[in-house]
């Protein structure tokens, strides 16, 4: 399979001119070295290399100071008292672009020094394939959606994604047919993950009790945190808990989304939603393999909204314009799936998997807009069908194959 192009990866050009360390993070098989190796610096090390990880141990100083630079150290997130030893290389004689880091776990997991390196490193956050990765198309939904969508009115696009939200966005996933293969793949991940990533950033006492709440977190995707009732599902204590679910969030495979709250509204829910990072995982956790399966599950709606989620996790990692993402729920009951907050404008995203909509799926929408009218921009409810529909001044109803 040929390379696929990142949308970070312009970005990660300009990191490098402008800071001495750039950090790659995230989930493990993300596809973190190969954006790496494709940054043009011939030197590379791993610290997955047991003698690599000795030499780098024993003598951090001597170890950083012998490597010829520019240099990638893949999966730094295994010795991450490492990040010490490059700050005081490089504030001796500060040259940008020196080192480029991969991990499988963001800085805020490598315990005491996630300031270590403040003002010396850019950080990029790597999520799996999005659909217009895999399809090599550099549109940005979120830069999309901040401008006019009046030149798509009408025009079709096929809503048929449903292969993708079985397969999640992980690129090894890509290269395998066969449903028992990626069987194996996933379930090769899930412990590959636990026994790895999970276990060096955390003291995990007792494995089976946090694979029994890694499950339930990841099926309670696209609902309310109840922190108290997954917590004695899980058997655990909350000091426990709070560890392990910050695990969880270190590594990559949970996400927390903040309502979204200004103060001219009240009545509105407070407690965050928790979704899954990837569908693919997802899925293999619910038993679900295949389209009718999934059209059947009563999970159907999270799932997908799920993917909506990650799809929009992944395009504002690289949009001109990063928004901030919530969701909008009151206490009666008024919800709307994702809020994407521009700054001085909002736009509202409700997620249907019907093939048909009609005005009322955008009840809540039109609520929030007599809410908010001077920071509403448009609503849009991203739906099954094939049709872009305009329903309203700065109201669409937009299928899922636009994504595409």
């Amino acid at each position: 399979m040929k390379y696929l192009k990142r949308a970070i990866r312009e970005e990660l050009e300009e990191y490098l001119k402008y800071f001495p360390v750039l950090l790659i993070s995230g989930a493990r098989q993300v596809g973190k070295s190969t954006l790496a190796l494709h940054l043009g610096i011939d030197n590379y090390i791993t610290l997955d290399d047991i003698n690599i990880y000795e030499m780098a141990k024993n003598d951090p100083k001597g170890f950083i100071e012998s490597l010829q630079k520019p240099v990638i150290i893949d999966e730094a997130q295994r010795l991450p008292q490492l990040m010490i030893t490059i700050k005081e290389y490089i504030d001796k004689d500060r040259v940008n672009g020196e080192f480029v880091l991969t991990g499988s776990a963001s800085l805020q997991g490598f315990k005491d020094i996630s300031d270590s390196l403040a003002g010396r490193i850019g950080i990029v956050e790597l999520y799996p394939l999005s659909l217009k990765e895999k399809n090599q198309k550099e549109q940005n939904i979120i830069d999309i959606f901040s401008n006019s969508l009046d030149e798509f009115v009408l025009k079709q696009y096929s809503s048929d994604i449903f292969q993708d939200i079985l397969d999640g966005g992980y690129p090894e996933i890509l290269k395998i047919d066969s449903q028992k293969a990626k069987y194996l793949w996933f379930s090769s991940y899930i412990r590959t993950y636990i026994e790895s990533d999970a276990r060096e950033l955390a003291n995990i006492r007792n494995l089976d009790k946090f694979i029994k709440m890694y499950r339930l977190c990841m099926i309670r995707s696209a609902n309310i945190f109840n922190k108290n009732e997954l917590q004695i599902e899980a058997g655990l204590d909350s000091k426990t808990f709070d560890n392990y679910f910050t695990v969880l969030e270190h590594t990559y495979q949970i996400k927390k989304l903040q309502p979204y709250f200004v103060n001219q509204l009240k009545r509105l829910v407070k407690t965050p939603k928790i979704y899954a990072t990837d569908t693919g995982i997802l899925n293999h956790l619910l038993q679900i393999y295949t389209k009718e399966q999934l059209l059947t599950s009563h999970y159907k709606g999270d799932i997908i909204e799920t993917f909506i989620y990650d799809e929009l996790l992944k395009a504002n990692s690289s949009a001109t314009q990063k928004v901030g993402l919530y969701y909008y729920r009151t206490t009666d009951k008024k919800e709307v799936d994702f809020i994407l907050d521009y700054g001085h404008k909002i736009v509202a995203v409700e997620i249907k998997s019907s093939k048909s909509v009609s005005k009322s799926d955008f009840k809540h929408i039109y609520h929030l807009q007599k809410e908010l009218p001077n920071l509403f921009d448009k609503g849009i409810v991203l739906y099954g069908g094939d049709d872009f529909l305009r329903l309203d001044k700065n109201i669409y109803a937009v299928p899922f194959g636009f994504l595409i």
